[in-house]
């Protein structure tokens, strides 16, 4: 047997040998009892908003849409775009800067004189209490997993009184997502 051929049969274990303490340490089951519940990642979905990336529980997304027209209500909240058509179901269109501080009045985005929707410009439907609502956001990032650990408060300075829409700051390496409650965020 060649010096090569040795160095392989002492690497790999052979079918008579006893392995199953290294299957076990493999697989995280070591027999110690006092192993710590590993964190379980909760997805959410990023999106931009004025340069900013914001997410939302993916459980609360139902779909996204591009910019279907949208039909402007008079004397409507600031926030609130219009009505949308999606598939035959009428929807509220929220335009979320407003609530968040980031814009003073949603933009006319309804009507013969409203500009084209920018291209990656999309609709988020969200589930809420209320019903399906929609949300317009600048572009769709994709989806993103956060453990708790890469969770953190709010700081004290993006509060907006006792009806706080950012409930999270996470981290992912070098990008942070302000995360939002969705119910916070559609509040009026």
């Amino acid at each position: 047997m060649s010096r090569f051929a040795e160095l392989l049969d002492d690497f790999f274990f052979r079918p008579d040998e006893d392995v199953s303490g290294l299957q076990d340490f493999a697989s995280g089951s070591d027999g110690a009892s006092s192993v710590l519940p590993e964190e379980v990642p909760e997805e959410y979905l990023a999106f931009r908003l004025e340069g900013e990336s914001y997410a939302v529980p993916i459980r609360a997304v139902r779909e996204i849409s591009k910019v279907p027209p949208l039909t402007e209500l008079p004397r409507a909240e600031p926030q609130l775009l219009g009505l949308m058509n999606l598939r035959g179901e009428l929807l509220p269109a929220y335009d979320v800067k407003v609530r968040l501080g980031l814009a003073e009045k949603a933009p006319l985005v309804a009507g013969p004189e409203a500009p084209p929707a920018p291209r990656d410009a999309r609709i988020i439907v969200l589930r809420t209490e209320a019903g399906p609502a929609g949300v317009w956001v600048d572009g769709v990032a994709g989806v993103v997993r956060l453990k708790p650990s890469m969770v953190e408060p709010p700081p004290a300075s993006l509060r907006m009184g006792d009806r706080d829409c950012v409930v999270g700051i996470g981290r992912r390496g070098p990008s942070l997502y302000i995360l939002l409650d969705p119910e916070q965020a559609l509040a009026p």
